[in-house]
């Protein structure tokens, strides 16, 4: 295991990078949000004003809602730090985009921190996507909305497959669709972004019938040996993810593909520490290379309601939704995990 020049951050040794080595950079936006604002598909009387206002508003109150959290469980126990459900995530994390700042691996938005990273070189790790068998293949391609991912969005939409993307952090919304078909040749940029999703998608609920051929995440750090992946620490992916086995979207066998930095590879995401509902990925892309994981880690079957807690199921309607469907359908409450609001000690109390 070699070290980097920050200290006590294990990266993959096979995988370090170049830092002299110069990369296309992506073209990215700010991370985008959602908001009620706009019109579905035609885009008419969409006041981009007004939603990218709330968007930015809504984006900084939930970074200072993550670094709130991260200190709490950095801060909470130094010395069973080890032993925490929590805190060895946010270790890994800081180091990750402490290495990133440091090294300049990042474009905007910066700092990287609470962010799925927006590296230098993500349109040319984009580019070994579009080579991949399961992408060319593809009709139908779940793409996150963060920065990094957003050539991955326009190769999905000029190349004629059907781009389904959640709206980010689910607050307001679910998933949206959009499809070239609908789209003019001048626009499709535009409908890489969060402004372009709600002016030029289809919002889609839990009876939609579609079929998922390939899933696309982005990840703060991720093993190439393992498939282990950290995301920035909302689980969006994860409940994404559980929503869409639920709707029968997708199942074992759809390909997770991931896009990162080289400097995001590491070998240090213990598999005995990943919860049930933790997704990992097959295949991951970085500027210079493909790997196939083989990851050995289950693929979560739907959402774990016992992981959940009261303060994320109060922010995101679709789960509220979902739940209460399936307590009608089964006749039984379901049950609801520890609240964000307790320390971590706390919780392991509780265990």
């Amino acid at each position: 295991m070699i070290r980097s020049s920050s200290p006590g951050f294990a990266i993959h040794p096979c995988f370090r990078s170049n830092p002299l080595v110069n990369f296309p950079v992506q073209i990215g936006s700010r991370r985008r949000n959602f908001s009620r604002i706009g019109s579905e598909n035609s885009g008419d009387g969409f006041d981009a004003v007004a939603y990218e206002s709330e968007r930015l508003s809504l984006d900084a109150a939930a970074m200072d809602n993550m670094a709130e959290t991260a200190k709490k469980e950095l801060d909470s126990d130094p010395d069973s730090s080890g032993d925490d459900p929590k805190a060895w995530k946010w270790i890994i994390r800081k180091k990750m985009w402490d290495l990133m700042e440091a090294r300049n691996y990042a474009v905007r938005p910066r700092p990287v921190h609470h962010r799925i990273p927006n590296f230098v070189g993500a349109s040319a790790a984009a580019g070994k996507l579009a080579e991949l068998d399961a992408f060319r293949k593809a009709m139908v391609v779940k793409v996150n909305p963060d920065s990094p991912q957003k050539q991955i969005r326009f190769l999905t939409l000029s190349g004629e497959k059907k781009l389904l993307t959640p709206q980010p952090r689910l607050r307001t919304g679910f998933f949206s669709v959009l499809e070239s078909d609908f789209l003019k040749p001048e626009t499709i940029n535009e409908a890489c972004t969060s402004v372009g999703v709600a002016k030029y998608g289809r919002a889609i609920g839990l009876d939609e019938k579609i079929k998922v051929d390939l899933i696309v995440v982005g990840s703060v750090a991720v093993n190439p040996q393992t498939g282990a992946r950290l995301g920035k620490g909302e689980g969006f992916a994860e409940l994404e993810y559980g929503m869409l086995r639920y709707m029968g979207a997708i199942d074992d066998s759809t390909p997770v593909v991931t896009t990162v930095h080289d400097c995001q590879l590491v070998d240090d995401i213990p598999l005995e520490k990943l919860a049930i509902h933790d997704v990992p990925v097959d295949i991951i892309c970085t500027p210079t290379r493909v790997i196939f994981t083989n990851t050995p880690i289950p693929k979560p079957q739907g959402i774990y309601w016992d992981k959940l807690s009261p303060e994320k199921l109060q922010q995101i309607r679709i789960l509220r939704e979902l739940k209460k469907r399936l307590e009608k359908k089964t006749g039984r409450k379901l049950p609801t995990g520890p609240s964000e609001k307790l320390p971590p000690t706390a919780e392991r109390k509780r265990r």
